[in-house]
């Protein structure tokens, strides 16, 4: 595989008063493209503060050190990085409907009219596997399930073809039969697509069960890299051994019911 971006001893700090809380200490990360990378870790390990540093939303108060190239050339959000967040129900806007929403970024990024967006949009909930995507172009977020609200701030992170897509705790707001149709869903569209994902977690069975290799955070820092089989097998770190310990059995299929 061929390299999409190379982090070279990232740092990230936040301002809180007068002092300064580390959230990122020395990074050093090769992703590649077209790769499947999960990264774990507690809450405050860093996972996320990863995930919007890559996305260029930290915000201005933050202070960031060290390197991310891309070999590519520098990526644009939105249309290179396309990013579904933990909470879809604050990630879509309520006044706009699901079409707007899907089209907004085929029409900011690849240049469509917004009849061709609205036709790109319908396809891509179609994709998503939303029944009757005509009907859901004209709702509105409120009158869909958490499930169905994700699947669509999925379709709209796809729209304008990204390199990469980040899915930041993006199954951790719902039950564990949803979690496991929409990682069904994000593995198969990376690979139709060809993308690039990074998939951020806390939970090592869900990161085992889709990723080619896990990152696992601990304090800022990252502790242990390598193949998802060989991490849940022989993990080289205490704090990995320990996540894998709260997961009674890594090997059993997730359950699949009806689709959200």
């Amino acid at each position: 595989m061929t390299v999409l971006t190379t982090i070279e001893d990232l740092s990230v700090a936040f301002r809180q008063g007068t002092s300064s809380v580390t959230a990122l200490d020395g990074i050093n990360l090769t992703i590649k493209n077209g790769e499947q990378l999960a990264i774990i870790g507690e809450s405050g390990s860093g996972k996320s503060t990863l995930a919007l540093t890559l996305a260029g939303l930290l915000p201005a108060s933050a202070r960031q050190t060290g390197t991310i190239d891309w070999p590519g050339g520098p990526p644009i959000p939105g249309r290179d990085i396309g990013m579904v967040f933990q909470d879809p129900s604050a990630s879509l806007d309520p006044v706009l409907t699901i079409g707007e929403q899907v089209a907004e970024g085929a029409v900011a990024h690849l240049g469509l009219g917004w009849k061709a967006a609205g036709l790109r949009a319908r396809d891509l909930l179609a994709r998503v596997q939303l029944p009757d995507p005509d009907s859901l172009l004209r709702a509105y977020p409120h009158q869909l399930s958490g499930g169905q609200r994700q699947r669509v701030a999925i379709a709209a992170a796809i729209a304008a073809g990204p390199r990469l897509l980040i899915a930041d705790e993006a199954t951790s707001a719902l039950d564990t039969i949803v979690q496991a149709e929409i990682v069904t869903l994000l593995r198969s569209l990376v690979a139709e697509e060809g993308m690039t994902l990074l998939f951020i977690t806390h939970d090592i069975a869900l990161a085992s069960s889709l990723a080619d290799r896990i990152a696992v955070f601990r304090q800022a820092k990252l502790v242990e890299i390598g193949a998802a089989a060989d991490i849940t097998r022989q993990p080289r770190e205490p704090y990995t051994a320990s996540l894998l310990g709260a997961h009674i059995d890594l090997t059993t299929p997730p359950l699949v019911g009806a689709r959200a």
